[in-house]
């Protein structure tokens, strides 16, 4: 029997938001300040960098307090802005990188910057092909520069990179890349959309995911893995659920990613157009709250 959850981590595309408004909806922002009230540590763990993350919450109503967990673990900050952890990936690691994968399709680097040119892309017109979305989210802070390496210097190292493209391409620049000497020197996590032919490979320092950031955060606040629980919908955040002691798979999440949910005795929840968050959560404060009342 696993004890009352007393921190949980919530991925936030495809799990806390909805699909078609990119918004948190009224019964999940009740469902996240009840969790914060009862006493849950409530972390948003998410591949977003934090200034792409942090206007989709502001009306969630979360506390200033709140950990956020950005570019798949490489950055964890409050969303009041403290600073709590961050890893960056090495630039000769980085350099090495555009060249393996410059041929697969549209490459990123993202650098820990707040209100700076944070994203840097080699070629504006092949992002617009691939992630035009993204890129009219993050105009202001995109910057282009070629060959991408001129960015890249000793001086400054990223927190992460990115490279976008088709399923089937991404899939062979993931094989190119395990089958590559760079595969020891950093991690490479998947996040698949079939039904828009897109996929993305983050690239992060050695060692990170949005698991090894959980740990750490856990760590941090003296919570043990067991009351710790994990919430997502796509491959980047396996790591996560792998960690969490309690680990929840949402129903909208890939048929492949809930067959490995039911192998491993994790749960599943409605899914996200249907508050599968808040459903979670309301169970959890439910427990915490008898086991209170039970003392």
């Amino acid at each position: 029997m696993h004890p009352p959850v007393r921190l949980v981590a919530i991925d936030m595309d495809g799990t806390l938001l909805t699909n078609l408004g990119r918004s948190v909806s009224p019964r999940n922002v009740r469902a996240l300040q009840a969790a914060q009230q009862a006493g849950i540590v409530v972390a948003i763990a998410t591949g977003r960098r934090t200034a792409f993350a942090t206007p989709l919450l502001e009306s969630s109503g979360l506390r200033a307090d709140t950990p956020l967990i950005t570019s798949n673990g490489a950055v964890t900050r409050t969303l009041g802005g403290r600073p709590i952890d961050r890893c960056q990936l090495p630039s000769p690691v980085a350099r090495g990188l555009c060249g393996l994968l410059r041929p697969f399709g549209a490459l990123v680097f993202t650098f820990d910057r707040p209100g700076g040119r944070e994203l840097i892309v080699e070629d504006m017109d092949m992002a617009n092909a691939r992630i035009n979305l993204w890129v009219e989210a993050n105009r202001d802070a995109i910057e282009e520069i070629k060959p991408l390496e001129l960015a890249l210097s000793d001086g400054e190292d990223p927190i992460q990179g990115m490279v976008a493209g088709g399923v089937e391409s991404m899939r062979r620049a993931e094989h190119a890349f395990r089958s590559s000497p760079w595969a020891s020197l950093c991690e490479c996590v998947k996040t698949e959309y079939p039904a828009r032919d897109l996929s993305i490979l983050d690239l992060l320092p050695s060692g990170v995911s949005k698991g090894w950031a959980l740990q750490r955060l856990a760590a941090h606040l003296g919570v043990e893995r067991k009351a710790t629980m994990a919430i997502g919908d796509n491959w980047n955040d396996v790591d996560m659920l792998e960690w969490a002691g309690q680990s929840v798979v949402m129903g909208n999440a890939a048929a492949e990613l809930r067959t490995m949910a039911k192998m491993r005795g994790w749960k599943q929840a409605p899914p996200n157009d249907e508050d599968g968050v808040a459903v979670v959560l309301e169970t959890a404060v439910a427990r915490l709250s008898a086991a209170k009342a039970s003392r």
